[in-house]
């Protein structure tokens, strides 16, 4: 079997038509192994009653570059959401009961036509599966199979004005359901934000899906941010409000560590993060490690969208 490259689009029709549907109580098993291996206790997912569980693909299937998906459990299991907690394997526990029904998009700013779109709304956009890889600024990654649609079609929509340069993305601020917008530490909500080129890009994905199934709470849901070339901090997540601005946004990682976080965030091995060495990195659920990919391997695409950015700047 060919991989088929990231880019490439398979229509939903078709995902759907090739993967056998399972009863959430495998979901669960699946994710009950994971979180045992990590000495806890499983307790049973949040899902929404739109959600469709579906069997994960075959072990044959993989990106362009013939990494293998990471196991469903372990996407489910482990991830970085700070507004639920710092633990990234007590994420899952803590996002259950998490409300994304009902939920809204408010598209606005430099726009022609602004508008608020529904979560049903996104999901009547041409929804399409791509594997991607993910990088963390913390030297971990996964292979995902995202579904979901290209956000330049949600932006043509709302018809961008010339002066619109950058786009800025903001979380749900909600401390009651998202326990660790308590900690003062950080200046909630989550923000985040794209030069216009880069938001406009092929490659640039609103996520509502992943492994067939609607985003869980701890991946995001209902809707998030995917970013394949840049460190997993900029695919925001849950999000309610997206403007177009002429000026550069400021993220709530440049607010909190300037030093540390910049706005480009695009993967570089030869630009170390201040602590750690960006040049090698560990599929979570491997032992090995392995060299980092320029522009996490989407170079090809991407670098004619920084003809004049220095390599430094890529990262601060």
């Amino acid at each position: 079997m060919v991989p088929i490259k990231s880019s490439e689009i398979t229509p939903e029709h078709i995902y759907l038509s090739r993967r056998k549907f399972l009863q959430a109580a495998g979901l669960f098993a699946a994710n009950a192994v994971l979180l045992a291996a990590c000495g806890r206790q499983p307790t049973p997912l949040a899902t929404s009653p739109a959600t469709s569980v579906v069997a994960a693909p075959s072990r044959d299937e993989a990106d362009e570059l013939s990494n293998a998906l990471t196991p469903l459990a372990t996407v489910l299991g482990y991830a970085n959401y700070y507004e639920f907690t710092l633990n990234p394997t007590a994420v899952a526990r803590l996002s259950q009961g998490f409300s994304t029904s009902p939920w809204q998009v408010a598209v606005g700013g430099l726009v022609n036509k602004p508008k608020t779109f529904d979560i049903d709304d996104l999901r009547t956009f041409e929804q399409e599966e791509r594997i991607y890889r993910m990088r963390c600024v913390e030297a971990w990654a996964m292979v995902i199979p995202w579904f979901g649609f290209p956000l330049s079609r949600l932006l043509k929509e709302v018809e961008p004005l010339s002066t619109a340069k950058y786009v800025r993305f903001e979380t749900l601020y909600d401390p009651d359901q998202m326990p660790g917008q308590k900690d003062r530490s950080f200046p909630w909500p989550y923000v985040e934000g794209l030069r216009m080129d880069e938001a406009m890009h092929d490659l640039t994905l609103l996520a509502t899906g992943l492994y067939g199934s609607d985003l869980q709470p701890q991946n995001g849901a209902p809707v998030r941010l995917v970013v394949p070339w840049k460190y997993g901090f900029k695919s925001i997540k849950s999000i309610v409000k997206i403007d177009l601005v002429e000026e550069m946004p400021q993220s709530l990682w440049m607010a909190t560590n300037p030093r540390e976080y910049g706005f480009w965030a695009n993967v570089n091995p030869e630009v170390p993060h201040p602590r750690w060495s960006q040049a090698t990195e560990r599929l979570i659920g491997e032992n090995r490690r392995r060299e980092t990919l320029f522009l996490n391997g989407y170079a090809d695409e991407v670098a004619g969208l920084y003809p004049d950015l220095d390599l430094r700047d890529w990262y601060y």
